[in-house]
């Protein structure tokens, strides 16, 4: 069975009430990300990453940057329900929180970057989010930048360095060092048994009865720890009906598109990370929900087809806001000066 299958396997078991042996349980948030040995983590690639990750000149118009959607010196998301990219265009999905995506098998609401490198590119081609019109373009925009050119040159060598490759790469960079450890949660989980409050304490285990944990384990409770790199762990959602299907326009997306399949839009999204989650609304990847409490309620609806009372919401928003991280704060680096030469993006490629 392909791991892809497998892991589709897997969801079926959850969403089935099946138990799934030999998984682990929830882990402590680890302080470093891994990087692939084609990318290694250097601090000059970092310092290049956060530079191109707060310049707007890497949007066609200069004026959306990757911090634009992915503020990291907030909770790493806009807290729009949709974002807003050049030309004041209307996406139709929620930004995802960039904090901890390292620890993410794979990227976007429904996984179709299997790494942070791929995802880095997505959005700067994309007509609405970045709008640069193709690779060369973007590629040209910051090469003819003297900062970045000798930087480029320093990190990566050869006789072409600026390509979108590269510029993919050393976002991702800076992006693996968006962690936020030390939540009360993984002080509990490494012997603080002082550190999680007696409801968040009953919310855990309520988090574990209901059969969330299934989905919502690992360091980024994101689905299994040891998924290879590229591999989704995907669910259905919603995977039951319920009133809330038309209340948050819950299937009017439909997640991961398959493309070969005759039905390609499949109703499956990557099981999303729940760090952090009490910063980051509003909820959902259309951003429908702008509670913690209702967002609870409905997964509870939509996805076990249980409905909670007060006394459970309650306790578990106490669970999920334990996962509240510390973060590291993230300034605004100083950017390369612009070529006296005016810079001529063609259209097509």
């Amino acid at each position: 069975m392909a791991p892809r299958n497998i892991y589709l396997a897997f969801a079926t078991a959850v969403l089935l009430g099946f138990s799934v042996p030999g998984l682990a349980a929830f882990e402590p948030l680890p302080l470093v990300a891994p990087a692939p040995a084609d990318n290694p983590t250097t601090a000059a690639k970092v310092t290049l990453g956060k530079q191109l990750f707060f310049d707007p000149r890497l949007s066609i118009d200069g004026t959306v940057s990757c911090n634009s959607c992915h503020d990291v010196t907030g909770n790493g998301t806009d807290s729009r329900s949709v974002s807003v990219g050049v030309d004041g265009q209307v996406g139709v999905r929620s930004a995802p929180t960039i904090w901890n995506a390292a620890f993410l098998s794979s990227q976007f609401w429904d996984g179709r970057a299997p790494t942070l490198e791929e995802q880095a590119k997505g959005p700067i081609l994309n007509p609405i989010e970045m709008g640069m019109p193709h690779q060369e373009a973007t590629a040209q925009r910051i090469r003819e930048i003297p900062g970045y050119r000798q930087q480029f040159a320093a990190i990566f060598g050869g006789k072409d360095p600026v390509t979108l490759d590269n510029i993919a790469k050393a976002l991702a960079s800076y992006e693996r060092t968006l962690i936020t450890p030390n939540s009360p949660f993984d002080q509990y989980l490494r012997g603080d048994k002082t550190a999680l409050s007696s409801e968040a304490v009953a919310g855990m285990k309520e988090f574990e009865n209901l059969g969330c944990a299934r989905c919502h384990r690992g360091p980024a409770l994101a689905g299994p720890a040891n998924m290879p790199t590229g591999e989704v762990f995907y669910q259905w959602f919603p995977a039951f009906a319920s009133r809330y299907d038309q209340e948050f326009n819950l299937k009017e997306d439909l997640g991961y598109n398959e493309t070969k399949s005759p039905r390609p839009h499949t109703g499956k999204w990557r099981v999303p990370t729940l760090r952090n989650i009490a910063l980051t609304a509003p909820y959902f990847h259309n951003g429908s929900v702008k509670t913690l409490e209702k967002a609870v309620q409905v997964m509870a609806k939509a996805q076990l087809n249980r409905e909670i009372n007060d006394r459970q919401i309650a306790i578990l928003v106490a669970f999920l806001t334990s996962l509240t991280g510390e973060f590291t704060l993230q300034t605004t680096p100083q950017l390369p000066a612009a070529s006296d030469q005016p810079v001529n993006v063609t259209t097509k490629h």
